[in-house]
């Protein structure tokens, strides 16, 4: 008997700088462990996160903000991380840098009030029949335009809404604070996939390469799709569908095979893969993705679908202009004129007022009815002095609105000039004092040298190094010496010089620690050596 050792399948996740936070570490009491949930120290700070959370969750803290404050490398990115892992995806968590502000294309303040409104969310859901069993020929017909923003479903909801209005606005790529948590009827099919056949009719005009339906995913040379016959099974019954040639498409780009879970909105058409059925779980697929069990009940059915939407999900989707955007010379934009019109058109442009006081007025008419709820998310500004006293005073106004998110904002700067307000005009870090009024301030501190090897360890396992003790206590020695950054990214190339000198494990030893200092700089060192051979550059 022959036996082999083979290297294992499994994904290796990507590593990167704050992996290792999984929340903020508290006990059911409040108060922090010294150690857990990937954080080492920040006790108080962790703890009046922890408050934070607990008022995010009771919606006692909209429209207000926190600062978090503290030397570089002390863990204001990680507290504001853990603050979204213990709200978990059901809030709206939208990070974003000061400089992010700052753009050729748009104002500073239309990117403030993207991202304001990508932090507000909103929740649908309803309940209803279920059909009944038996095979049978249903026509699910597509709309004749797009419906913007298929999922999710609310956008389409609230774009039907405002199709009275003539507001004419631009496309905007999304950026929102807010979630909105919307609940509504849908009537689906859902069920394993068990026959997909298109059906060809003769069109001349595909042959001549008009308009670019050559193109299309839907048309051979000559033939081009007339409609799609999708079978469909569930617990109780099966059932075959003839569909519209748009949701071919969607079927295509969804990647649908026979075999595969999905359901198609009878209003819209939209299309959705849920996964591959469990009936198949024995097949070997080089590529196999999550295993979902054959749907209850029957095909047809009218299910409750709960739908976390943004607000700026629903700018977005009202601001597309009807038609999909074709393109300049018609023809569904597949054609060299289509093309160039979609290559001359803006990358990014603003979204007016008027649109967004429109969906307002939608939103609001929802949640009076109570098929909405509107869930507060959280903006975290990062590097926040990097704003100017424009967007400063645009956030003061901002906060004080109906429909303000929690803001989160963080800094490393102490006493400085507030950006845009001239040199003489100084502030706690470079924030205006009318703004840091509004501001509950969390203060960082810097880490012990004991804390700063604990946290040297849990990096090192969260990236599969091996370090003896004498290694570990030379990189606690390098971060109090240049910085906590500087020995956290000398771990991974002496994983891979302890690889080179012999060692398969990759165990690291003090001598490949000490080898790759001298190839790798810290910002102390090479600042002094520049100081010292000042005269040896330009």
């Amino acid at each position: 008997m022959r036996i082999e050792e083979v290297a294992s399948t499994t994904k290796a996740q990507r590593v990167a700088t704050h992996t290792h936070i999984k929340g903020l570490g508290l006990r059911d009491d409040g108060t922090a462990h010294a150690m857990a949930a990937g954080f080492v120290g920040q006790e108080q700070a962790r703890e009046a996160c922890g408050i934070v959370v607990d008022m995010i969750r009771q919606k006692k803290m909209a429209g207000r903000a926190l600062l978090l404050t503290g030397a570089p490398g002390t863990g204001k990115t990680a507290l504001a991380l853990g603050i979204a892992q213990e709200l978990g995806t059901k809030v709206p968590f939208c990070p974003m840098v000061g400089s992010e502000v700052y753009s050729s294309e748009v104002k500073k303040t239309e990117v403030l009030m993207e991202n304001f409104r990508r932090a507000i969310g909103e929740s649908w859901s309803g309940a209803g029949w279920v059909g009944g069993g038996g095979r049978e020929g249903v026509r699910v017909r597509a709309p004749t335009a797009p419906t913007p923003l298929s999922p999710p479903p609310t956008a389409a909801l609230l774009s039907l809404s405002l199709s009275h209005t003539n507001t004419q606005t631009k496309h905007t790529p999304p950026l929102h604070t807010t979630g909105l948590r919307i609940k509504e009827n849908k009537e689906v099919y859902e069920g394993e996939v068990t026959e997909l056949t298109p059906e060809y009719s003769e069109d001349p005009s595909s042959a001549l390469g008009g308009g670019g339906a050559a193109n299309a995913p839907n048309t051979t040379y000559g033939r081009s799709v007339s409609h799609v016959v999708l079978g469909l099974r569930a617990a109780k019954g099966v059932r075959q569908l003839k569909l519209d040639p748009s949701v071919y498409d969607a079927l295509l780009k969804e990647r649908v095979a026979v075999g595969d879970v999905v359901y198609v909105e009878a209003a819209s058409g939209a299309v959705r893969r849920v996964g591959r059925c469990d009936a198949h779980s024995t097949e070997a697929d080089l590529e196999a993705d999550a295993y979902v069990p054959l749907p209850k009940g029957d095909v047809h059915k009218r299910r409750e679908v709960v739908q976390d939407v943004t607000l700026h999900d629903l700018d977005a989707a009202n601001a597309r202009p009807a038609g999909g955007g074709g393109g300049a010379g018609g023809g569904g934009g597949g054609d060299l004129l289509g093309v160039l019109g979609s290559m001359l058109r803006p990358k990014k442009t603003e979204i007016t007022d008027r649109l967004r006081r429109e969906v307002n007025r939608v939103v609001d008419r929802y949640l009076d009815q109570g098929a909405a709820e509107l869930v507060p998310g959280v903006l975290f500004v990062d590097e926040v002095h990097m704003l100017d006293v424009e967007c400063f005073a645009y956030l003061c106004r901002a906060l004080e609105s109906p429909l303000a998110p929690i803001v989160v904002l963080a800094t490393n700067r102490g006493v400085c000039a507030v950006r845009g307000g001239g040199s003489d005009m100084l502030a706690p870090h470079g924030v205006p004092l009318d703004l840091l009024d509004r501001t509950v301030i969390v203060r960082t501190s810097p880490y012990s040298a004991e804390e700063c090897v604990q946290i040297l360890a849990v990096r090192a396992q969260v990236e599969g190094v091996k370090l003896d003790e004498a290694a570990l206590a030379w990189l606690g020695a390098a971060a109090g010496r240049a910085s906590l950054r500087h020995a956290t990214a000398l771990l991974a190339p002496a994983a891979l010089l302890a690889r080179a000198n012999g060692r398969p494990g990759g165990d690291v030893t003090l001598a490949d620690l000490e080898e790759v200092a001298t190839l790798f700089l810290d910002a102390k060192t090479s600042a002094r050596m520049l100081a010292e051979q000042a005269d040896k550059y330009l």
